[in-house]
């Protein structure tokens, strides 16, 4: 095997291909990266058995060949060369790679013992890159980072013809984000829960081309795994699909907020962000709506105390509520709208906040999100 590659091309390559590899492998062979050299291409392949990945770049292939060697240090070395082209050629158990001046020599590691990677799934439809890319991070914040209540830390995806929508939860607050993509069957349905930093990986680094790819294994054939698979630009993964039956978070939503207010978002994030300064850990920003204004208080008895003033427009009685100040910088940070619409039925309820274009238009409701309050004392 040997063939050259433009530098920045095969860096890219395998720091992406490098990402599915486990931090912790089941065993030394899944550290490695596999490259398959032949025709004018090469394929980059990691594997975990939870998330596998492949990535196809242009390649001068003089042999073609197949070898095995590690990833991490092949990821490191790539990005450490001189911006010029990069020969690498199989050399009996080694693998010598050049690029200028610099000559490295890596260990090739056993490719019989390496497992084969997963099919990538039928395409069951497609939606735009920067979509899905914004979706998965307003929906996956929500998610939970703790392992012992695994089916949390998934996202839940529900598609219903052209209508998809995502849908996670902590149990202090949800997320929910409805989109449109474009199914190869117009009545395809489908659930399905994916680890959430598996998806946030795929929405982050599928952005350079215009759609992604989208498609869901046959989990009614005997023996196989359940997959879900994204392909974009020449990179491919595909993930394990959780198991469980996902709570049913859609009724946390209330039918109608009697009471509702709306504020300039970019004004009202930094507010709370400087609130935050001084509210302890497990501590609140309180908020009190008042007709125009909304008043944001942080800190209690001895210790630093903040309050800020801002301008709001209420609808309702006067509320007096808190939150979890990371909780609502975290949802404020994710909406793509000018102004936040917050819809109350109690102060000690959950609230629903919305974006809203302007201050005098209706909300925009394709992203939701549920925030659960803190009690404080009067």
């Amino acid at each position: 095997m040997k063939f050259t590659v433009a530098r920045d091309v095969l860096a890219e390559a395998v720091s992406w291909t490098a990402r599915a590899l486990p931090v912790r492998p089941a065993t030394p062979i899944l550290a490695g990266v596999r490259i398959q050299a032949e025709a004018e291409e090469l394929t980059l392949s990691s594997f975990d058995y939870e998330v596998s990945a492949n990535s196809h770049i242009p390649a001068t292939v003089e042999e073609a060949g197949e070898v095995l060697v590690s990833g991490r240090l092949l990821a490191d070395i790539s990005k450490s060369l001189p911006n010029k082209p990069v020969t690498i050629e199989l050399d009996g158990q080694k693998v010598k790679l050049t690029c200028g001046s610099s000559h490295f020599t890596l260990a090739v590691m056993p490719l019989d013992e390496y497992p084969l990677l997963p099919a990538q799934p039928q395409t069951a439809g497609t939606v735009d890159s920067q979509v899905l890319s914004q979706a998965v991070s307003q929906v996956s914040i929500a998610a939970s980072r703790d392992d012992t209540l695994p089916l949390l830390t998934g996202v839940r995806m529900e598609i219903d013809g052209e209508h998809m929508t995502f849908l996670a939860t902590d149990r202090y607050r949800l997320a929910m984000r409805e989109l449109e993509w474009t199914p190869a069957d117009p009545a395809f349905e489908h659930i399905a829960l994916v680890k959430a930093r598996i998806l946030q990986d795929v929405a982050k680094s599928m952005t350079s081309g215009e759609t992604v790819e989208l498609g869901i294994s046959d989990s009614s054939q005997q023996g196989a795994s359940s997959l879900i698979g994204f392909e974009a630009s020449g990179r491919r993964t595909t993930s394990t699909l959780m198991d469980g039956d996902y709570p049913p978070v859609r009724r946390l939503f209330p039918e109608s907020t009697p009471i509702q207010a709306v504020c300039d978002r970019h004004t009202l994030l930094e507010a709370v962000k400087r609130m935050s300064l001084v509210a302890e850990r497990k501590t609140s920003v309180r908020l009190s709506f008042t007709d125009g204004s909304l008043v944001l208080e942080a800190g209690q008895g001895d210790n630093a105390q903040a309050s800020e003033a801002l301008e709001a427009s209420l609808y309702g009685e006067d509320i007096a509520t808190a939150f979890n100040p990371q909780f609502l910088i975290d949802g404020l940070s994710v909406m793509d709208t000018d102004y936040v619409r917050f819809g109350f039925t109690h102060p000690n309820k959950p609230a629903v906040m919305t974006g809203q274009t302007k201050a005098d238009e209706g909300e925009v409701t394709t992203f939701r999100y549920l925030l659960m309050p803190i009690r404080f004392g009067v």
